[in-house]
């Protein structure tokens, strides 16, 4: 990698419109933090867009001088892709902007937005998109990986959901993708992540869903883990269509009001059930719980979209130091809840545990090659292990704990891949097993007319054909 000097940095600078960041200025170290607190690298620039010519710009200097570009948007991958060390760091969080057509359910959001931005602007249109549950994550690195949450079962995922991108291609070129426009591009930017360019703006389709839902949380302690956990099972496979579900499992109970104080950090799983019906119909739906499987305690309630999009946030606050990996289950056989039952109680942070998405309704109706997405349209889980500590002593203990985890899961996994957008460690193994060998030669190929020169590495990596 090339050595900059004061003079093209001053060069830069003057050819560039937006902010210029390099290491001892005001602002640098905020600017190269990102969620992850275990990431701690220093780029030799920071470019700070807000707009695609300002982005087109930064590339076409990163390349003139050799420098390895990160992307910025939201900056919570928890591999850390959105900053290198000693390269250029293209940052987009400045292009923020959400704007809604309630009229065409549309919103067109900036490459840098958040959810939370997306879900308050189209919210107040009784809108919304498939999200994640984190609402500060970003909307480009979730959607260009795929978007799991809480409306898959109602609306398939972000990536489904997207209608059409502005790019920045490694050429410094601004493209539209969409169905009817580079449509290779655009098939592969759903779900084939930021192997392809610089999303500046994505143009989501939106569904009525709020501003209310209904949520019914019930926990139950590690030892009845077993228990609580084949009961959920079976109670999920035969939930109403206007209603999803998700298992917070090895959760350890938080210190909010509804949870009696004898229980605070007490180590279980949680079965949350959430209606986008009736508060009767979703009363209805889980009133069976309580009679088949009590609970330590529970949480039923009305509760705004965008406070349930918020609702594991404290999990997941900036700085935290964390690591993951993921598989996906055909079902959460009686063999996979030993495993559970074995390396649940060993986890050493209360905020460490493991998030498990259901893969049902609309999801399925997608055709698997639709779009980049990668683990197959098959239904099933996402089975995601989380480490988040706050001490270098807990991180060290719980990323060894998630290894020993997915290692012992790996036998009731489909295949040997997994989500790219729940891996920490990423080897082009995974990702060729991630993606299958059909999708990945179609990506291969999209990313030799794109980036022919990976220019785009920082990723899943996806290597020109």
């Amino acid at each position: 990698m090339a050595q900059l000097t004061a003079g093209d940095v001053d060069a830069f600078r003057t050819s560039f419109t937006g902010t210029v960041l390099t290491s001892g200025d005001d602002g640098y170290d905020t600017a190269r933090a990102v969620w992850n607190g275990a990431i701690d690298r220093s780029p030799a620039l920071i470019a700070r867009c807000s707009s695609a010519d300002e982005v087109a710009r930064a590339i076409s200097f990163a390349r003139e001088n050799d420098l390895e570009i990160a992307v910025r948007g939201g900056g919570h991958n928890y591999a850390g892709y959105a900053v290198s060390e000693g390269g250029l760091m293209i940052d987009i969080s400045p292009m923020n902007q959400v704007s809604v057509d309630p009229q065409a359910r549309r919103a067109v959001a900036g490459g840098g937005a958040t959810w939370e931005a997306l879900d308050a602007a189209a919210q107040q249109h009784g809108l919304a998109t498939p999200g994640g549950f984190i609402s500060h994550t970003g909307i480009g690195g979730l959607t260009l990986g795929g978007g799991v949450g809480w409306l898959t079962k109602r609306a398939g995922l972000s990536c489904d959901n997207l209608v059409s991108a502005e790019v920045v291609t490694a050429d410094s070129l601004t493209v539209r993708a969409s169905a009817d426009e580079n449509s290779d591009l655009f098939w592969a930017l759903r779900g084939g992540g930021g192997n392809f360019g610089v999303v500046t703006s994505f143009e989501f389709a939106l569904h009525e869903v709020g501003p209310l839902v209904n949520l019914g949380l019930f926990f139950w302690g590690l030892d009845r883990g077993t228990e609580a956990l084949r009961f959920s099972r079976d109670f999920l496979a035969k939930l109403p269509v206007d209603a999803t579900g998700f298992l917070a499992v090895a959760l350890s109970a938080p210190p909010a009001p509804f949870v009696p104080e004898r229980y605070h950090f007490l180590p279980g799983h949680a079965l949350l059930v959430v209606g986008l019906g009736s508060p009767e119909a979703h009363a209805a739906a889980v009133a069976p719980i309580r009679e088949a499987m009590p609970p330590l305690f529970e949480l039923v309630t009305p509760i705004p979209y965008v406070a349930l999009q918020q609702m594991f946030n404290e999990s997941a606050a900036w700085g935290t130091l964390a690591y993951e990996k993921a598989l996906y289950l055909d079902e959460l056989s009686d063999a996979a809840i030993a495993v559970i039952a074995e390396h649940a109680p060993k986890k050493a942070s209360p905020e460490s545990f493991c998030p498990t998405f259901l893969l049902s309704g609309a999801f399925l109706e997608k055709a698997d090659d639709d779009n980049a997405f990668g683990g197959g349209r098959t239904g099933g889980l996402v089975f995601n292990i989380s480490a988040a500590a706050h001490t270098p002593e807990d991180y060290e203990a719980d990323r060894a704990w998630v290894r020993a985890f997915w290692e012992a899961m790996r036998p009731h996994a489909r295949g040997t891949g997994g989500y790219v957008n729940f891996q920490s460690d990423v080897d082009e193994d995974r990702v060729r097993a991630s993606y299958g060998p059909e999708k990945y030669a179609r990506l291969a190929q999209a990313k030799a007319a794109w980036d022919p020169q990976n220019v785009f590495h920082l990723n899943a990596n996806i290597r020109p054909a």
